[in-house]
């Protein structure tokens, strides 16, 4: 029998005939422009409540950690390599966006009073986000200690933390959040499938674990969504958490890895997709 995280992935794809493709093209560049264009402004909307934004990406995996780290492998979110909101808007990274409007639709507890751990926290733009959304508790999580700087500047954490996941534990005490969130951090060079576990262990009963991650057109990436969907049916299926619900988004942000011709033309999709998973821990 499937698992209903198995039932909601399935989607029937749409068919397009090869003369029709270069007008779904042109029709999707002027979309994908109208939409960008919003989120600049949504973004900046946010920006100029809580500070500036250096970046929105953590750094995990092999590399410089501390204050001048950049991100980490570029099949990630993290081919924002230079730091700068600019490369935000240029890749329309919408991430902390979806994740954080898909909690809102969904929490139902107190917000104020709601205590929020913030994986791969980055700068602090999913804490302002959910600032505005009225929840008020923060703790961060990052691997660069720069980024960290960055989200201590909005005023928003309680609690900022430094650890490379995997190689160092979730530094998080155990079962006391009712939100654990992460945006965009899951994937090959970032957060191992190892320590989703970690993140349940940090959520207390009845808690809310929201993640979202970006379909990126790598091999790696495809391996690490195997595994991840894998392990999140495994700890369905030992009564571990229970699937609330699931958005697939299909502009998630201009992908970074489309090929383009000897004319610098894009070939194929102008954009990834991506998913929010919603789970709540089991009351036990």
């Amino acid at each position: 029998m499937w698992s209903r995280l198995g039932q909601l992935l399935v989607q029937p794809k749409d068919e397009i005939a090869p003369d029709q493709k270069c007008d779904v093209i042109n029709i999707r560049k002027r979309e994908h422009g109208e939409e960008c264009e919003k989120e600049t402004t949504r973004n900046q909307e946010t920006l100029s409540h809580h500070g500036p934004l250096q970046e929105t990406q953590p750094h995990y995996g092999p590399g410089p950690r501390g204050k001048d780290a950049l991100p980490a492998a570029a099949n990630t979110p993290a081919h924002l390599s230079s730091g700068r909101v600019q490369d935000v808007e240029a890749f329309c990274y919408r991430a902390p966006h979806l994740t954080t409007d898909f909690l809102h639709e969904h929490f139902t507890g107190d917000r104020a009073e709601a205590q929020v751990l913030d994986v791969g926290c980055g700068s602090g733009l999913v804490a302002k986000l959910m600032f505005e959304q009225g929840f008020r508790d923060f703790v961060g999580v990052d691997g660069s200690e720069g980024m960290l700087l960055e989200a201590e500047k909005t005023g928003l954490y309680r609690k900022l933390e430094l650890a490379i996941l995997g190689p160092e534990t979730l530094p998080a005490a155990t079962g006391v959040f009712d939100v654990v969130i992460v945006a965009g951090a899951l994937d090959e060079g970032f957060i191992p499938v190892s320590v989703v576990k970690e993140l349940h262990r940090a959520a207390k009963a009845g808690g809310l674990l929201c993640l979202g991650r970006g379909e990126h057109s790598v091999p790696a990436s495809d391996g690490y969504k195997k595994n991840l969907e894998a392990e999140f049916q495994r700890m369905e299926e030992a009564g571990l958490w229970s699937l609330l619900a699931l958005k697939q988004a299909h502009r998630y942000m201009e992908d970074a890895h489309q090929e383009h011709s000897e004319h610098g033309d894009q070939q194929g999709e102008l954009y990834i997709s991506g998913t929010v998973y919603l789970y709540r821990k089991t009351e036990s």
